[in-house]
């Protein structure tokens, strides 16, 4: 700051020095600073006249300073006098004496005084500061804060106009928080903002920022619509357009609302040079005590409160008898409406509204009168609207920030009896002067039903009709125009001529329909084809209910016809398809009849006995549960004329014919290669390029040995399939897994062999996968199992595979093949 004025904790000498420098030798030097800068204007080269210029600007600015010190140190003596009882000579005594023994100057003193007796938000920002020093503070630090906060205070309740205090508020306090410039934005009826404050902007840059529209989105509106502080660390990052953003483009903002008693007042813009980090608490706390004095200092001065402003159909309201005026305005309305003001409570916060005024269309869901709501509390004569409804909030909202709210459809509960009663309305809250204007116009409900009605008989292309008998008169929905493509200039059609304009074959229909209506007096209804003028057929369905007059006669006939063309069309379809349905489930029933005789025939459930010398021969097939789905599985046992023994199992992948069929070209072919005398590996390789070659595309796994009676020996094979059981004595064992792909799945392949020598009593067991699978189980636990089952006792061959098989519950509807051969 220039020399001569004080810094805020500094002993102020200037207050002593200056003390003899009057308010009209300040007037004179303003006028000399005037002069001279007139004079330097015009001459513009003598430099001494320059300085002398800026000294007494100097001068000025101490004369100034000096005057809101005094004014300080005079409110402290008042403070003093009122404490002691003293006079004003012994309470200056009593400051000064006080001052030397806690070595501060009269002026921090002073505030702290202030600050003692007043113990509101500037004195509570004081102490945050003092509470909140992280090391040893700056000796005179507080009162420095004190002495800032309360300079800034008094320079501005006694300044002229906002843009005093927004000078005062940059000098005494903003500028020791590094801010360099601040606006003092005041709200308009319809949440416009102008400006009308400002310090460290130029005239130029404040001139053309001197009005700022509604629904124009800048720093200022983002903290007046959200009533709350807004910070930008970069103006330019934000975004955000504002006052000085040429000037300071990457400067920071606090912008913070300035309201008293609910109402948000102005809004208080602070810019910093450089991007801003963020602030510690207790310089926000003070930015927020700065923004509730430059409150209070807008609701004081006249430019905060302009004289009049505009209500709907330009009626100009003057802002003292907001009320009352808007109580007049509303008898105007048709509408229910309700005048509020706010209600704050003994610390000035906003608490409730109260009803001022009840217009002449009011009517209360709970039945009172008028004079009931009248002077009432909101909150306590309507309670519900601080429920769900957030409608409280929303008046609150209105009446803090200006802003309209206009909402359709929303939903008001009150409470009659205790019991809640809601119903749906239109609302608007607006904002005039002092006071709210709440008005609501609830859904008719008798309109919404007919609009209702009204779209539900379009979506199901239903037109009402009413015939009256006697007069003649025919009232038609529009619809039914539609319906019978006829103009809407052309006359309705009559019920009697009615069989005029359907198909021929419906025309006896119609007629019974009529002479029940008609002559019956009873409800009837029909459906008919009708013949339209421009050649399209629709399929309509009438009803009719009569109505006596006051004679006892027939007098009304109403009903309604309905265009069911589209529900006929779906019921011949419907129809087409479950014919198309059966036919092909009967197809499939038969297909899988021939299928599973097929296959029976080729794979009966047991087989004959087996002619072969000191060995017995069981088999058991069980088909799967679901006779759609007829498998592939297969099984052989056969003396081949080498008087060895052939046994195998095998399964086809698949299900259904196809799957039949591979079965039986593997199981015929597999007979016919085993004459020629090979092994079971060599008999597999043959049969894989069958499957490969010469099926369509056929996969399946097998096992196949060939059974030496003179030798008791065994040799097997298998492909992709599970290995056969040994059951010796009271122990089962699965033998080796052998090498060996499934058929068809290469061309050519080799399968390995292994030969097995058996003794009287051993029995083998080959059998199909359906036989272990088991879908939430491993193969090899159910391997498992089945080895278990196998190595019970059991009297004969024939009891072992039953034992097998009722032990053994599939649930992949499989089909299940089992071999067992038992040596004696």
């Amino acid at each position: 700051m220039g020399s001569g004025v004080p810094h805020p904790g500094d002993d102020l000498p200037a207050v002593s020095d200056t003390a003899a420098v009057s308010d009209t030798a300040a007037v004179s030097d303003t006028a000399a600073v005037s002069d001279a800068a007139a004079v330097l204007d015009a001459a513009a080269v003598d430099g001494r006249l320059a300085a002398t210029v800026e000294r007494l600007r100097g001068e000025v600015r101490a004369a100034h300073a000096a005057a809101e010190g005094r004014a300080l140190i005079e409110l402290a003596k008042g403070v003093i006098v009122e404490r002691l009882g003293c006079g004003p000579a012994q309470a200056a005594r009593q400051l000064a004496e006080l001052a030397d023994r806690a070595g501060l100057s009269r002026l921090e003193l002073a505030a702290d005084i202030i600050n003692q007796a007043a113990r509101d938000r500037l004195a509570e920002t004081t102490d945050a500061f003092v509470r909140t020093a992280v090391a040893e503070p700056p000796a005179g630090a507080a009162a420095s804060v004190a002495v800032r906060l309360r300079t800034a205070e008094s320079a501005a309740l006694s300044a002229g106009d906002t843009q005093a205090v927004a000078e005062s508020l940059l000098r005494h306090a903003l500028e020791p928080l590094g801010a360099v410039a601040v606006a003092i934005w005041t709200t308009g009826p319809d949440t416009s903002l102008s400006l009308r404050g400002h310090a460290g902007f130029g005239l130029d840059e404040a001139a053309r920022w001197h009005y700022v529209p509604p629904g124009v989105t800048t720093a200022a509106r983002q903290a007046l619509i959200g009533r709350r502080t807004v910070r930008h660390a970069s103006l330019a990052a934000s975004g955000i357009p504002s006052i000085g953003r040429g000037r300071h483009p990457d400067g920071g903002r606090v912008v913070v609302p300035a309201g008293t008693g609910g109402r948000i007042h102005g809004v208080l813009e602070i810019c910093w040079a450089r991007p801003l980090d963020p602030l510690p608490q207790v310089v926000e706390r003070q930015i927020e005590a700065l923004a509730e004095l430059c409150a209070h200092t807008l609701e004081a001065l006249p430019e905060a409160s302009p004289g009049g402003f505009l209500v709907p159909d330009g009626l100009p309201v003057p802002g003292g008898e907001s009320a009352a005026a808007l109580a007049e305005l509303s008898d105007g309305l048709y509408d229910p409406a309700l005048v509020l003001t706010p209600h704050l409570d003994e610390a000035g916060k906003l608490v409730d509204f109260r009803i001022r005024h009840a217009n002449a269309h009011f009517q209360d869901p709970a039945g009172r009168p008028r004079g009931a709501v009248d002077g009432a509390l909101l909150l306590e004569a309507y309670p519900a609207t601080a429920g769900g409804s957030e409608l409280f909030e929303r008046i609150e909202r209105v009446y803090a920030t200006g802003e309209p709210f206009r909402a359709r459809r929303v939903r008001l509960t009150a409470l009659v009896d205790q019991v809640p009663l809601a119903s749906l309305a239109d609302i608007s809250i607006s904002r005039y002067g002092a006071g709210v204007l709440f008005i609501w116009r609830v859904e008719d409900e008798s309109a919404r039903l007919a609009s209702l009605l009204q779209h539900a008989q379009r979506l199901g292309r239903v037109g009402a009709f009413e015939e009256d008998l006697v007069t003649g008169g025919i009232t038609w929905h529009s619809q039914l125009y539609e319906l019978f493509g006829r103009a809407t200039t052309e006359p309705p059609v009559a019920l009697r001529d009615l069989a005029d304009h359907v198909h021929p074959d419906d025309a006896a229909t119609v007629r019974r329909f009529l002479q029940k209506v008609l002559h019956q007096r009873r409800v009837g209804s029909a459906a008919f084809r009708m013949l339209r003028h421009d050649g399209v057929t629709r399929h309509i369905r009438v009803t009719a209910e009569p109505a006596p007059g006051g004679d006892g006669g027939l007098q009304t006939v109403r009903g309604a016809y309905q265009d069911i063309s589209a529900q006929h069309w779906t019921e011949v379809a419907l129809t087409a398809t479950r014919d198309r349905l059966a036919a092909t489930e009967e197809a499939a029933e038969e297909r899988n009849r021939l299928t599973l005789q097929l296959q029976h025939a080729i794979m009966p459930p047991a087989m004959p006995p087996l002619d072969a010398p000191g060995l017995d021969v069981a088999v058991r097939y069980r088909p799967a549960e679901s006779d759609s789905l007829v498998g592939g599985d297969w099984y052989d046992a056969v003396v081949l004329p080498s008087k060895k023994v052939l046994l195998c199992v095998g399964d086809v992948a698949g299900h259904g014919v196809e799957a039949a069929t591979g079965m039986v070209v593997l199981r015929n072919a597999l007979r016919g290669l085993a004459v020629t005398g090979a092994g079971p590996g060599q008999l597999l390789s043959w049969l894989n390029s069958v499957a490969h070659h010469l099926t369509a595309q056929v996969t399946a796994t097998a096992v196949c040995g060939v059974y030496d009676p003179e030798s008791r020996t065994l040799r097997w094979a298998r492909a992709g399939h599970l290995p056969p059981v040994l059951v010796r004595g009271e122990d089962a064992l699965d033998l080796p897994l052998l090498r060996g792909v499934l058929l068809g799945a290469l061309a050519e392949t080799e399968y390995e062999e292994a030969e097995l020598r058996l003794e009287p009593g051993d029995t083998v067991l080959m059998y199909t996968d359906g036989l272990v699978e088991r879908r939430d189980t491993a193969v090899h636990d159910s391997v498992a199992q089945l080895l278990a089952v196998a190595r019970q006792r059991s009297d004969s061959l024939e009891h072992r595979l039953d034992q097998l098989l009722a032990r053994s519950k599939s649930d992949t509807d499989d089909d299940t093949c089992v071999v067992g051969v038992q040596v004696f």
